[in-house]
């Protein structure tokens, strides 16, 4: 993975250009901003972790409702970075729930997809106070955030272990990490002391459990999924993996390769409203389950 500060800066620049292109002529349909909500209470180890709301202000009907997992390596990364999207999928008449989740080496990919988990609980009981549809409740995530994402709409034991029944309506990935986090530990060897070896361990049962790949099931969510076709090699083959795993549960999978697109870019390209993903995510969005 590159530097978490480079890729900071890039998201920073390319949100600036974004927003002056916005203002340039993007429509200023009214959206509500609701920030910092407390979706889990600090524990000993964990702080408080929150998240944002961007909702359309006129909501004559329910809208669907997408939350995102940002990326960062599983130890870095926030949701305050993404606003700009919020703000973006709020006027294309999505509610929008940007999450914080516990990060390494504080916290273990498992903690991190507890927590998500309950982000997705708490959108499902009050969503509906802020216009969204708590039965139609989409999760998407790019990098390391798609890896939680595809985690807990594959692993059901997560919803379970919340005293409810997996609530998610679709999955959007968007080159997302770790979908063979087994297969990539076990080849790359890292010591101990290595980010992935906080946040994975260095027990290979674990790493299973912590791959989506082995979690897939007919009754899972349907999913969308974008790569990049220059992201990284192991981005890349984890993804070709799942796809051809996805065949025997749910072949009718849609799966987009960005053919020019590296792995940074294929979460800044949302910060162009008018970029083509949000019509085809939007009709996903709007499909039938």
């Amino acid at each position: 993975m590159k530097s978490e500060a480079r890729i900071t800066i890039i998201i920073l620049l390319v949100m600036l250009c974004a927003f002056l292109l916005t203002l340039s002529g993007c429509s200023f349909k009214r959206i509500s901003r609701s920030k910092d909500i407390v979706y889990q209470l600090a524990d000993q180890k964990i702080p408080e972790q929150k998240l944002n709301i961007f909702a359309p202000k006129k909501h004559a009907q329910d809208k669907n409702v997408l939350i995102f997992i940002h990326g960062g390596n599983w130890n870095s990364g926030r949701k305050s970075q993404y606003n700009l999207i919020g703000r973006h999928w709020a006027k294309k008449d999505i509610v929008t729930v940007i999450i914080d989740y516990p990060l390494s080496p504080a916290a273990n990919y498992e903690t991190m997809a507890e927590a998500s988990a309950q982000a997705v609980k708490w959108v499902k009981e009050n969503i509906s106070k802020y216009g969204g549809n708590p039965e139609r409740i989409f999760v998407s995530g790019h990098s390391a955030g798609g890896h939680l994402a595809a985690l807990i709409s594959t692993d059901d034991q997560y919803f379970k272990n919340l005293g409810i029944e997996n609530p998610i309506a679709g999955t959007i990935l968007i080159d997302a990490a770790g979908l063979d986090m087994d297969g990539y530990l076990q080849e790359e060897k890292f010591e101990k002391g290595h980010t992935y070896m906080n946040t994975f361990t260095s027990d290979p049962a674990i790493w299973k459990k912590a791959t989506p790949l082995y979690h897939l099931h007919k009754s899972m969510p349907p999913m969308l999924i974008y790569r990049g076709g220059k992201t990284y090699p192991s981005i890349s083959k984890s993804n070709e993996k799942f796809i051809a795993s996805l065949k025997e549960f749910a072949p009718e999978t849609t799966y987009r390769v960005q053919k020019n697109k590296k792995h940074v870019p294929m979460i800044t390209q949302f910060f162009n409203p008018w970029n083509r993903r949000y019509g085809e995510i939007i009709e996903f969005i709007k499909s039938p389950i």
